[in-house]
């Protein structure tokens, strides 16, 4: 569904200055984000205290927060410091800057544009949470597969049957292979965290991108993943997390996924 309304609306709308509006507010809620990734493994409050530093603690002023524009002007330093800013925090307002643009140019200002983001940028948090410490929050998964259910039926045309059925088959699925992949080997090779992951992308997606999500993930994860081996000179058992492919093929299936599914059927 490409943005557009009718009447005079609809020239405002249709122009770029509008998708940028919405380009400038992710920016602005990456920045959030960024709190969230920081904050919830350690069960710290996303709400307060405001944003400091993570290096010396002092608290960030205002005009030191403006999304990536400060991070660029303070050369990535801490003003007070000097201590160096992690590039995470402007690439993660990047990512969501972008991400509302385009899911604004395909869902317009619609119930489903809002959905379609809330659902991206909780991805965005469990990335680079996982990215970071291999962990993926139950507080995160649990909450969001009843939560994304909810708004995939009410504003996306899913049907309660196949959120229901994206969230029984994406865990059974996983935890089927977690299963059998630890009797076989002695070894654990996917944690809780994909597991509820799947459930949660299924809750919104519906059962039928399990297949294309799940096929997606183990291709890109298959391919970093040995990279990452062969340039880190590691054995064939270094820990590689999975949730970020996961969450990468979840958002090609928004884009791309039913156009790559006819395409092969």
């Amino acid at each position: 569904m490409d943005a557009h309304l009718p009447g005079a609306w609809g020239g405002l709308f249709s122009t770029m200055w509008f998708p940028a509006f919405f380009a400038l507010a992710g920016a602005a809620i990456g920045s959030f984000l960024n709190v969230c990734i920081a904050r919830i493994p350690e069960g710290l409050s996303i709400v307060s205290p405001a944003s400091r530093c993570p290096k010396c603690g002092h608290p960030i002023r205002f005009y030191d927060n403006i999304p990536i524009i400060a991070y660029l002007l303070l050369g990535g330093k801490c003003r007070d410091c000097r201590g160096r800013i992690s590039p995470r925090y402007p690439l993660v307002e990047l990512l969501t800057a972008v991400f509302a643009w385009f899911l604004f140019r395909k869902f317009g200002l619609t119930p489903a544009f809002f959905a379609v983001f809330v659902f991206v940028c909780a991805l965005i948090v469990v990335t680079f949470i996982d990215l970071d410490q291999q962990i993926i929050p139950h507080a995160i998964t649990l909450t969001g597969i009843p939560f994304f259910a909810l708004l995939a039926v009410l504003f996306m045309g899913l049907s309660v049957v196949d959120a229901f059925l994206g969230v029984m088959i994406g865990a059974g699925t996983l935890y089927f292979v977690a299963v059998y992949y630890e009797a076989l080997t002695g070894r654990e090779g996917m944690g809780g965290g994909d597991v509820n992951l799947l459930a949660m992308l299924g809750a919104f997606l519906g059962w039928k991108s399990l297949l294309f999500i799940l096929l997606v993930a183990s291709l890109l994860g298959a391919v970093v993943g040995v990279s990452i081996i062969l340039a880190k000179r590691k054995d064939m058992r270094y820990a590689v997390p999975f949730g970020p492919f996961l969450c990468t093929a979840a958002v090609l299936y928004l884009f791309f996924g039913t156009r790559l599914i006819g395409f092969f059927i």
